[in-house]
């Protein structure tokens, strides 16, 4: 499956979450690198979900960023499939964030 169709499928599930908010960032000239590909903010969690399709591995710099955002008390995995995603949502939208 490519990576955009996994993207879509992904924006599909994000936007059936009531008060979920999140966005697709974009390369080029006008975004910075390394961000991963999709922002989400769910029950006062940032969440970054860096989008990889068959078996493909993050950069050194997305790696990097990754890093950044969990040093900085915030959630971002490498994912593959949609299910990674409900699973990362299952368990940061639960009792222990804030409502």
């Amino acid at each position: 499956m490519k990576e955009s169709t996994t993207i879509n499928h992904i924006k599909a599930y994000l936007s059936s979450i009531p008060n979920l908010f999140f966005w697709k960032t974009h390369g080029g000239i006008y975004g910075t690198a390394g961000i991963p590909d999709i922002i989400i903010c769910y029950r006062g969690r940032f969440i970054g979900l860096e989008v990889k399709a068959n078996n493909r591995m993050p950069t050194a710099l997305q790696n990097n960023t990754i890093g950044k955002i969990r040093n900085a008390g915030g959630i971002a995995h490498v994912v593959y499939s949609i299910r990674e995603v409900q699973e990362i949502i299952a368990t940061h939208g639960g009792d222990g964030c804030r409502t």
